[in-house]
């Protein structure tokens, strides 16, 4: 039954449900609309009684990044301060596109999705980070079905055509200009070193120079990188105890397939075993006035800056040393000791540095057939001429 309390433009109902005494206002004044919210809470209660559960309230895309997807990736990567930056970084992309923030889940068309991708075109982004950007969308899409906070699928969030995945290689010219720079650059540190200790604030004044810590850091990590494939981060925290055998044993990265043992070519090993007996009593082979105690990426950045410009080798980042060393090798060996080597756990990322040249193939087949015949043979040595 419908009835008005004292002082109240609002209609209630009133029923008994199974022994229970239903009473609840319909904040209507309304009566006709008041009459139907009580038929449609009679509804919701019979569907219960026969298992039919009322849908869910589907969060928007802010409410879910907020409550659920960032206090997961904060926890899920706790100890990849990189992957959880690139997840942070996405999500508050996302969400500053306000149209696409404010949607529920499963509201967000491909239409939608299309739109800020465009967006973010227009805004001066590359198509690189534009998809990986609609990544983390997808990541979230997913995990939004899998944690069941939507009942049907989702839109699919598809990439930006034409991505540029072309990497930076090195030739051996500019190899040679760079680290021929960054070895300058390290005779310069100590020839000002010997300058200073025979200066005037020397002599006189007594006031001894600073002794330059590495002045070859730059020449030896880039070594490194171009004939061991190391990730920049895998370098810089390599460790005494992880060079041994005339390998590198890498124990953890930014993947499970990161674990691997490389081993050092003539020139790496050369390097390693020149800084194995410097004075420089640590556990890192790339020690450094850190608070890791070790290089990071704000180490070699001056000397880097200055090795490119004095070379006058096309800008890079240090990073273009691994591409330019699995490139190469990947004229030599298969993709799966390729993959092992390079500590891909997508097979696909490996794909990317195998371009089989028209020689390299023509090689391979003379190779294969060289004890073989083709299977095809002619009328005479089919009849025995």
């Amino acid at each position: 039954m419908l009835y008005k309390q004292r002082k109240s433009t609002n209609w209630w109902y009133k029923f008994t449900w199974n022994s229970q005494l239903i009473r609840e206002s319909t904040k209507q004044g309304n009566r006709r609309v008041a009459e139907q919210m009580e038929a449609a809470r009679k509804t919701q209660l019979a569907k219960r009684e026969v298992g039919i559960k009322d849908p869910l309230p589907v969060p928007t895309l802010q409410e879910f990044a907020e409550k659920q997807f960032l206090p997961f990736a904060e926890k899920q990567f706790a100890a990849r301060p990189k992957t959880l930056g690139f997840y942070e970084n996405g999500v508050k992309n996302l969400l500053a596109h306000k149209p696409l923030a404010r949607l529920p889940l499963d509201a967000i068309t491909t239409g939608n999705i299309a739109t800020y991708a465009a967006a973010r075109k227009e805004a001066g982004l590359a198509i690189a980070s534009v998809n990986r950007e609609l990544q983390v969308l997808r990541r979230m899409f997913r995990l939004a079905q899998e944690w069941r906070k939507v009942e049907r699928l989702l839109a699919r969030v598809s990439m930006v055509p034409k991505e540029n995945h072309r990497e930076r290689v090195l030739t051996d010219d500019e190899e040679a200009k760079y680290l021929g720079a960054a070895t300058n650059i390290g005779e310069g540190i100590q020839e000002a070193y010997q300058r200073a200790l025979c200066g005037i604030r020397a002599a006189q004044r007594g006031e001894r120079p600073t002794e330059p810590r590495d002045p070859f850091l730059l020449r030896d990590v880039a070594t490194t990188l171009l004939d061991c494939a190391l990730r920049p981060e895998e370098c810089f925290r390599l460790r005494w105890d992880q060079v041994r055998d005339g390998s590198l044993h890498i124990l953890h990265g930014k993947t499970a397939s990161a674990r691997r043992v490389i081993p050092l070519s003539d020139r790496a090993a050369a390097v390693v075993e020149a800084r194995r007996q410097g004075e420089q009593p640590s556990p890192w082979v790339f020690p450094a006035p850190t608070r890791s105690g070790h290089i990071e990426k704000s180490s070699l950045k001056k000397q880097h800056l200055r090795a490119i410009k004095e070379s006058k080798v096309p800008a890079f980042v240090l990073y273009k040393c691994r591409h330019t060393c699995l490139t190469r090798w990947a004229e030599h060996m298969d993709p799966y000791t390729l993959a092992y080597l390079a500590g891909h756990s997508d097979f696909a990322m490996t794909k990317r540095y195998v371009h089989p040249q028209r020689e390299t193939v023509r090689k391979a087949m003379a190779k294969v057939r060289g004890g073989h015949t083709s299977g095809h043979t002619t009328s005479k040595t089919a009849s025995g001429e």
